[in-house]
């Protein structure tokens, strides 16, 4: 081991550190973190900025955000594309700065998606107390801002000393390249230690590859786990997550090939098989399909595969109604394997998945169970057929209808990108998955303004394919600012953005609860004080144009394929805009979803949705 050293600023060692990290899985190797997204301030620009600028944009590439909520949208978007693999490291200001990353990194740890998080922090030797955008505590005084980020990030650290970058840097790759643990990673970086000088060993600053285990079953769990599957007449796999960050869909495909087991998916695990696959019956629980849920609710055995069985997917406990319903997990986090008081497969689930496949030799469904949920799987290929179908081509689109015609111009390699407000129901519904990665839905914060800066990092991991980011009103408005970054950086992300004056999704939530649409339309006040006057003239087309896009305004269905076409074709940041026919064409949800309605009211509507919640809180079952 060599004693050499060499003299650094803490944020120079960083940055030169991180830029020699990687990670392998499969005899694969990735760079750990990819780049840096930054915005600077009095808290990081004289550290983090200049260790950039030292450094140079091959040893550790920079882009340049807007909105630091948006930056960590961006790297969770890369990672995912990327399953989790590669990550990129979000640096900001101290104060508003740093806490406007609490939102994003609330939901990458949420989806378990890795992103380093370096955001600047007071003076660690206190010259002068207090600095701006200080939060003056009164009884801890070590206290700042960034302690918002500590529930919120999987690991968490103030950086006080320059010797303590050491250990601290390297827990934070720990956890970053976990599949069982990774997250959100904060560093918080006084901005006196990050300009401070350290003799550093040359030891810390060589490459080091971080091996992302696929670990396996413990033998008696896995013939534990054989034995439930040999002696189930009705099993149902849940698909989550976990197949595609472990890139296991291929071993789905062959346990489902030789076995027959139906799969139904959550919104993260969509895509585990292709939509046309025989035993592919799409989304399940809330948001899915008549199929998936109906076969759910008769299940005798549950298998979920890398999934956190969310309230959606469980119908808020109401789904899996057999009376003797038992689940089977294979997770490679304990955590979730252990839920619904399940037997556990503790295991990387590709590897789970090929050792369930081989010991599994021989077993077969019955024939008809097979034959039941094709033929319920073929009834649903219709109903999506006729969501999709737009006959008239001079007629205004329903949202569906834009759904159908965007179905018919993306290939196989293509993503769509959503987070939000009524589509997710419907994608989950009625989305034809063509391959493992164009379904990227965030579902586990559905945090609105995801999109546009998600599109952003998935074309940055993977440049040749096409990006659709697909939007309401409501969430464009949440967060429109990275458009810049896309026409900054020349990258053709393709915006879907559909009118609806208003947030559809709560408004037809609303009226379901006796909540009667308060305040979910985009409206002018009425004479009564309501919003319920006319919608408000705000021209989002011409908002996404004065920030650098290319946009296509479709009023008919007819110009809305040709404006897709167009977009896609192209090689700038493009927007399609289209105002569509509220009439709904989406199927009605086929399971429930548990929003508490008012116990007392005077309103005839809150009064109705009350009994109906009753009625449908009675089905909830407890399965501990």
């Amino acid at each position: 081991m060599s004693n050499t050293t060499v003299r650094l600023t803490v944020a120079q060692a960083l940055v030169r550190f991180l830029s020699a990290q990687y990670t392998e899985r499969d005899g694969t190797r990735h760079r750990l973190i990819a780049g840096t997204w930054g915005i600077f301030g009095h808290g990081n620009v004289a550290g983090i900025g200049q260790a950039l600028l030292e450094a140079g944009g091959e040893a550790m590439p920079f882009h340049q955000g807007r909105n630091e909520q948006a930056m960590v949208h961006a790297a969770v978007g890369h990672a995912r594309q990327l399953n989790r693999l590669s990550a990129q490291a979000v640096t900001t200001s101290i104060g508003p700065g740093a806490t406007n990353l609490v939102t994003g990194a609330a939901l990458a740890t949420i989806n378990r998606i890795p992103v380093l998080l370096l955001p600047g922090d007071y003076f660690a030797t206190r010259p002068a107390d207090p600095l701006l955008q200080q939060l003056e505590h009164p009884a801890q005084a070590d206290v700042s801002v960034n302690d918002t980020l500590r529930p919120v990030s999987r690991y968490f650290d103030r950086i006080t000393r320059p010797e303590a970058l050491i250990p601290s840097a390297l827990a934070a790759m720990r956890v970053l390249t976990d599949p069982a643990e990774t997250g959100a990673v904060t560093l918080a970086l006084p901005q006196d230690v990050q300009a401070e000088a350290f003799d550093w060993p040359e030891e810390f600053f060589t490459d080091r590859v971080w091996r992302v285990r696929r670990p396996a079953p413990d033998p008696v769990e896995l013939a534990d786990a054989v034995r439930a599957i040999r002696s189930a007449a009705r099993p149902l796999i849940v698909a989550g997550g976990g197949v595609h960050h472990s890139e296991a869909e291929r071993a789905l495909q062959a346990l489902v090939d030789a076995t027959g087991i139906p799969v139904a998916s959550t919104q993260a695990g969509k895509g585990s098989l292709r939509h046309d696959h025989p035993a592919d019956l799409g989304g399940i629980g809330h948001t899915g399909t008549a199929v998936a849920d109906d076969l759910a609710r008769t299940a005798d055995l549950v298998i979920g595969v890398g999934t956190r069985y969310t309230d959606f997917t469980t119908a808020s406990g109401t789904l899996f109604q057999h009376p003797e319903v038992r689940f089977l997990n294979l997770n490679i986090t304990a955590f979730d394997a252990h839920k619904l008081a399940a037997r556990t497969l503790v295991c990387d689930a590709r590897t789970g998945l090929e050792q369930l496949t081989q010991a599994l030799d021989g077993q077969r469904l019955d024939p008809a169970y097979e034959a039941e949920y094709r033929a319920g799987k073929a009834s649903w290929e219709q109903v999506v057929e006729g969501a999709y179908r737009a006959d008239d081509p001079s007629a205004v689109p329903t949202q569906t209808q834009v759904l159908g015609a965007l179905d018919a111009v993306v290939g196989d390699e293509d993503v769509i990108i959503n987070a939000a407000g009524s589509l997710p129901g419907d994608l989950h519904k009625l989305w034809r998955a063509r391959s493992p990665r164009q379904y990227h839905l965030e579902y586990g914060y559905s945090c609105m303004g995801y999109e546009i800066p998600a599109s952003i990092g998935v074309q940055q991991a993977t440049p040749d394919t096409p990006v659709w980011a697909l939007v309401g009103d409501g969430t464009y408005l949440m967060m429109p600012t990275e458009i810049v970054t896309a026409v900054q950086e020349g990258l053709p992300v393709n915006l879907v953005l559909i009118q609806n004056h208003g947030y559809a999704s709560i408004g037809g939530l609303s009226e379901s609860v006796g909540g009667e649409r308060f305040g979910t339309a985009y409206r002018h006040r009425a004479a009564d004080g309501t919003f319920t006057g006319a919608p408000l003239p705000v021209d989002l087309a011409a908002n996404a144009a004065g920030l650098g896009m290319d946009v296509l305004r479709a009023k008919t269905v007819g110009e809305l394929r040709e404006a897709l076409a167009a977009a896609r074709d192209s090689d700038r940041p493009t927007c399609v805009y289209v105002e569509t026919d509220p009439t709904p064409t989406a199927p009605p949800a086929e399971a429930w979803w548990d929003v508490p309605v008012a116990e007392a009211a005077s309103r005839p509507a809150a009064v109705e949705a009350r009994q109906e919640y009753d009625r449908q809180a009675a089905a909830r079952r407890r399965h501990l």
